[in-house]
């Protein structure tokens, strides 16, 4: 992402939401209010309190995984979700959402199956899968679905 434009980001540790220059997401910027990196590289844990922020406060697309501690598939998935999360920290900000400690969160966007897979812009879902994927399909639907928005 090349544009100067300033993007907002929610702190993955306070919930306040930041403003930083487009060019300047690669350059591990940090929040104003408690000066944790805002594009830590790792999935953030959202709970039915912050994730609404997340959603509709973040110009980033947001990548959820809706998950459950008991879920096989589940627990095979996060590993590449983690990978990816990484890779594409300026991106997309991926976050975590348990379902079963989560379940204000499961319910309004009505999660059936898990895991589940979701994308968000601008409070706006522009995607969704259900079901665990290997990291090249996982990295090619991410690439195909985050196309529209020009953050790849």
């Amino acid at each position: 992402m090349t544009d100067s434009a300033p993007l907002q980001i929610v702190c993955p540790a306070c919930n306040a939401v930041n403003r930083v220059p487009g060019h300047r997401l690669g350059d591990r910027p940090v929040c104003g209010k408690c000066r944790s990196p805002l594009l830590g590289g790792h999935p953030v844990n959202a709970t039915d309190q912050n994730f609404s922020r997340f959603i509709e406060k973040s110009d980033l697309p947001v990548v959820v995984d809706f998950w459950a501690t008991w879920c096989g598939p589940c627990q095979q998935f996060a590993p590449v979700f983690s990978q990816v999360s990484g890779e594409m920290a300026t991106n997309a900000v991926f976050v975590k959402v348990d379902t079963q400690a989560n379940q204000q969160a499961a319910a309004q966007y009505q999660i059936r199956s898990i895991p589940t897979l979701m994308i968000f812009h601008r409070g706006r879902e522009l995607a969704r899968l259900s079901g665990a994927l290997p990291k090249p399909q996982f990295q090619q639907w991410l690439h195909q679905q985050l196309a529209s928005t020009q953050a790849v």
